[in-house]
């Protein structure tokens, strides 16, 4: 049973561990330039030249993958830790002093939950037009209400506990109480939290971008890669194939770390 329960940590770290090796060798190295074009060479196969071929203006399709890999890990990040920033001072707020406090914030969030993330997302976009900043804020906009909603829970049950009473009791102060005490307490649902935002994140932006509405030319994105590769499905199939592979990669392999984790911290 251990055995089992540790496979989806196994399988996330390889499948995260080798997009982020990918990602970390695209800083200093890709087969070709991922913008040069090749117009004699378009939508080739796979090839000893060109190992994941070409796309539909010749340029080679694993250094772009490869380049791509850099925006999403970036845009993960950065959204994340928007999100995480803010949800983590509203949801201690929250749960720590509850009252009026609480049930004003719970109503900002069930206010910002009311809009689906992704519609809210290509609305702030196409009002401020397209561009990475813009993906990056709007995407972690998108994520505040889930973070906020855990780090609450996770105040609201660690606040009752002894230590905090103790400490209280001693004179600690508000702000000793809710980030030196509670809050390491309640990391191992925050770590899940972020694993699953991540590859939210990652989702989200390969859908915006599949639309146009996300990051634009020159950056490389999976999710116009995927948008570009969908009229040549027939023509060249190996195409779309490795594009949204990647995109499946990713996402998978951070849904099932955040499952390993949370069935890791189970066990203890």
């Amino acid at each position: 049973m251990r055995v089992k329960k540790n496979l989806s940590l196994q399988i996330g770290f390889v499948l995260v561990g080798s997009l982020t090796l990918l990602m970390l060798v695209s800083l200093i190295y890709t087969p070709y330039d991922p913008n040069q074009m090749f117009p004699d060479e378009r939508l080739q196969r796979p090839s000893m030249q060109h190992l994941m071929g070409t796309d539909n203006f010749g340029r080679d399709i694993l250094s772009r993958v490869m380049e791509g890999a850099q925006t999403a890990f970036l845009i993960g990040s950065m959204s994340v830790a928007i999100g995480l920033s803010f949800g983590l001072v509203l949801g201690s707020i929250s749960g720590y002093f509850g009252g009026w406090i609480d049930e004003l914030i719970m109503r900002l969030i069930d206010a910002m939950m009311a809009l689906p993330g992704i519609l809210f997302a290509i609305v702030l976009v196409a009002v401020f037009s397209p561009s990475l900043t813009i993906t990056i804020i709007a995407i972690g906009l998108m994520s505040i209400p889930s973070f906020t909603r855990i780090i609450r829970s996770s105040f609201v049950q660690a606040k009752e506990f002894d230590y905090v009473k103790a400490s209280k009791a001693k004179g600690a102060s508000h702000v000793r109480l809710m980030y030196h005490h509670i809050l390491p307490n309640s990391l191992s649902p925050i770590i899940v939290a972020i694993t699953l935002s991540f590859s939210s994140s990652v989702l989200a932006e390969s859908g915006l971008s599949y639309l146009g509405l996300g990051v634009q030319p020159p950056f490389a994105s999976w999710g116009r890669m995927l948008k570009e590769a969908q009229p040549f499905i027939a023509a060249t199939p190996s195409y779309i194939i490795i594009v949204g592979g990647v995109i499946t990669c990713m996402v998978l392999g951070f849904n099932l770390l955040s499952d390993g984790i949370r069935d890791a911290n189970a066990r203890k």
